[in-house]
């Protein structure tokens, strides 16, 4: 019986779905770097439709025939697609043996799908219910520098003001791109300025191209959770002889438990 995915609809052969999702997957993971920091929930499946919070809104009204009531309250999970096409003969070559069709639309498609988990988890998605990271914590934000020395002293700074506030570590510090690479190219003294800010956070250093300026961040669990209903997947719309109707798909919600277990980095501009 075929899933909601369809997938078994579609004119491609196993090797070629196989070659599909590994495509995928080589997009997915270094692009994922929100899994990596928070606690993750899932996958749940297709069913899940929200999160139990575990509060009740009571009626503030009189009570019905005597009868007091209020409404649970849940966090609706969201569900995210992506449409994109692939070439009939292309997913034929696959199966004829080669090595590398162009699937540059299955590549984008998991580059569109991963900055989006994380610019959720990282900025907030409004229309979805969905409050980040950088707008719950209450602290105050630390200048995050092009300089990777400065760089440097606005994590520690950040680690100091998480330990003030009674947050334990380790932590992680997540960076845009430039400011990743930027600190990977450089040393003092001849030691490399990335280890010693990995020393400084007790933790890993990662970069998001989902994230508006930086965090440092606790990783000692029970702070934030995402959680999965249907893991990113690729289904099946429908075909042509020339071209078939894939999209990349996800249901998924976060929340913030504890608001103080972050520090936002952000340029003065910000």
């Amino acid at each position: 019986m075929n899933d909601i995915l369809r997938r078994e609809l579609a004119p491609i052969a196993d090797a070629a779905w196989n070659f599909i999702d590994q495509q995928a997957l080589l997009v997915l993971k270094p692009n994922l770097s929100a899994r990596s920091i928070v606690d993750f929930s899932g996958p749940h499946g297709w069913e899940l439709g929200a999160v139990n919070l575990g509060r009740v809104e009571v009626e503030q009204g009189e009570p019905y025939n005597g009868v007091s009531w209020g409404l649970r309250e849940n966090l609706p999970l969201i569900e995210i697609r992506i449409p994109f096409k692939l070439n009939q003969m292309e997913l034929d070559f696959i199966t004829r043996g080669s090595k590398n069709p162009d699937l540059s639309a299955v590549q984008d498609a998991a580059r569109r799908a991963a900055i989006f988990e994380d610019m959720a988890v990282y900025n907030g998605f409004k229309e979805g219910g969905i409050e980040g990271i950088t707008q719950a914590t209450p602290h105050d934000r630390v200048e995050l520098s092009d300089d990777p020395e400065e760089l440097v002293k606005a994590v520690a700074k950040a680690v100091e003001m998480l330990h003030l506030t009674g947050i334990g570590g380790p932590y992680a510090v997540v960076l845009p791109a430039k400011h990743y690479h930027a600190l990977l190219q450089s040393t003092k003294t001849g030691y490399p300025l990335y280890q010693v800010v990995k020393e400084v956070v007790q933790g890993k250093v990662t970069w998001s191209l989902g994230i508006e300026g930086g965090l440092v961040i606790s990783t000692r669990g029970s702070d934030y959770e995402l959680t999965v209903g249907q893991d990113l997947a690729i289904g099946y719309h429908l075909h042509t002889k020339e071209e078939v109707d894939l999209y990349m798909t996800e249901s998924f919600t976060f929340r913030v438990l504890e608001p103080l277990a972050a520090v936002v980095l952000s340029n003065s501009s910000d």
